[in-house]
């Protein structure tokens, strides 16, 4: 637990799940797990998990059970920047059913920009047509600050390769109960 009480503004990243079977895996990478802070809105209907990754206050949010899709992720994000005013950014961390089979477990996706294209394109923007998929919007570009910690994620991997056994190894030790999962 954390040694010195914090309040909301000290939480700065949003992590965002859609299914609890993510929410329990992000709960179980967190370095340190954080008391639950008194309730400060009570129109707020989100459940949060607090805690550390690094020097990284993280809060941990999943959208409620049996609730998906873009309307229940908006409603969850907008309680969560809400009552934690000092995020700077979140992430929507999950399976990834959309995205290309080389991806694995412990992957990080960062979409990058591409001549026009700001980088991902929602599904739902855009339309299926005879000639193939046409594009009718596009989401922002990630934050600058995103772009700069992949071209260092980028260097690293290329030089060290990645440690996700490691992590895995050390996830399995601090909870056993994962390892088969």
């Amino acid at each position: 637990m954390a040694s010195k009480p914090l309040s909301y503004n000290d939480y700065t990243v949003g992590w965002i799940c859609a299914l609890s079977e993510e929410q329990t895996a992000a709960t179980a990478m967190l370095d340190e797990k954080h008391d639950p802070l008194p309730i400060s809105n009570p129109h707020d209907t989100n459940s949060y998990t607090l805690g550390a990754i690094g020097k990284h206050n993280v809060v941990l949010v999943c959208l409620p059970e049996s609730e998906t899709g873009t309307n229940s992720a908006a409603s969850v994000i907008m309680q969560l920047v809400n009552t934690f005013p000092s995020i700077k950014f979140g992430l929507l961390v999950g399976i990834g059913g959309g995205i290309p089979p080389r991806v694995r477990l412990g992957d990080t996706v960062v979409s990058t920009p591409v001549g026009e294209y700001p980088g991902v394109v929602q599904w739902d923007l855009g339309k299926a047509t005879e000639t193939g998929f046409v594009r009718t919007g596009s989401l922002d570009r990630p934050p600058m600050v995103l772009l700069s910690a992949l071209t260092t994620m980028k260097t690293n991997h290329e030089m060290e390769g990645h440690k996700i056994s490691q992590f895995l190894e050390e996830l399995t030790k601090k909870w056993p109960r994962l390892a088969s999962k």
